[in-house]
């Protein structure tokens, strides 16, 4: 008989909470989710009194990190985080046998994390859970983009992220659609989406869009919605099917 895992789910976004507690629900067999937390100070409390076997944690929190608040506890439960991070993290992470789950979190990346925990057997001891998240830590990569630039002529144009509207594929390159105008650029789509703060949420297999600047966004059909940026052209853009659980969770559909 499987063991079901008595489970708190941390993240400072309503929707992301709602999100994966929905999914959590598909697992009845594996998680209880008891309760849920939207800051480091709420979770400690509620980790100190419920004592849960597993929590479902965000990194980047404001006021107190995830990492943070492993820091405060005295006693650290299985970790499963759940957040947009670095890839040599993941690896880090990984090695020392603690499950993480890049967002938008889907149902065939839980079937996974079941099966490693089935496959669990010894619990990490917080020193050691602390030290690989110290290293992380510092290991953190520092130069995020904050502007991009484009080649005209014989110039250098430097965009910044925060008048970005949305990249859109172009062939092998990418059109940029900013404050500034229209640029391309020889970054694909796809290294974007990388290197992108967390503000840009891909809706397409093409396109990239700037949160700040959805002005609205509907349902449509066939699991799709027209979003409407508030740019100079109040430009609407239909969403690919496949990005429709990433669109909920980012933009509060649940």
């Amino acid at each position: 008989m499987n063991k079901r895992y008595s489970t708190i789910i941390i993240d400072d976004e309503a929707p992301a909470r709602l999100g994966l507690l929905n999914l959590l629900k598909e697992f009845p067999e594996t998680f209880d989710v008891i309760d849920t937390a939207q800051n480091g100070t709420e979770a400690q409390q509620k980790i100190e009194a419920l004592n849960p076997d597993i929590i479902f944690l965000d990194i980047e929190m404001p006021g107190c990190t995830g990492f943070e608040l492993l820091a405060r506890l005295k006693t650290i439960p299985m970790v499963i985080f759940c957040t947009a991070y670095d890839q040599y993290s993941l690896e880090a992470f990984e090695t020392n046998s603690i499950d993480y789950l890049v967002k938008p979190v889907k149902s065939e990346r839980i079937e996974k994390t079941v099966q490693k925990l089935k496959n669990f057997h010894i619990k990490s001891s917080s020193d050691e859970l602390l030290k690989v998240l110290k290293e992380i830590t510092n290991r953190k990569e520092h130069k995020r983009m904050t502007s991009i630039t484009v080649k005209k002529n014989d110039k250098i144009i430097f965009i910044k992220l925060e008048e970005v509207s949305y990249f859109e594929a172009d062939s092998n390159y990418t059109t940029i659609h900013s404050e500034m105008g229209t640029f391309l650029s020889t970054e694909t789509i796809a290294s974007l989406e990388n290197k992108l703060p967390d503000n840009f949420l891909r809706i397409h297999r093409g396109i990239i869009l700037n949160k700040d600047y959805i002005k609205e966004a509907q349902k449509y059909f066939n699991s799709k919605f027209i979003i409407t940026l508030n740019d100079t052209k109040n430009t609407n853009i239909t969403s690919g099917r496949s990005y429709s659980e990433s669109i909920k969770i980012n933009l509060g559909f649940y």
